[in-house]
């Protein structure tokens, strides 16, 4: 699992481990739980309607697949 470092002031990182203190938690997990809230866990705000169906060319047509190989049985 990556790794992150970064520096904050005193009075922040007090706040921090007051915080995470109060909830039971190291401030490793505090922290990556305010990431999680801040970033959010799933596809982006409109992902679906932008990517997905965001397709604005000629309609896509599948060629035909023909026949499927035949194999061994095992």
């Amino acid at each position: 699992m990556p790794q992150l470092h970064f520096y904050v002031s005193e009075a922040v990182a007090k706040m921090l481990r007051a915080r995470a203190r109060a909830l039971g938690l190291s401030v490793s997990r505090y922290l990556a739980g305010v990431m999680r809230r801040e970033f959010g866990q799933g596809w982006p705000k409109g992902y679906f309607e932008d990517v997905v169906g965001g397709w604005s060319g000629p309609p896509l047509r599948r060629p035909r697949q023909g026949a499927g190989e035949e194999r061994e049985a095992l």
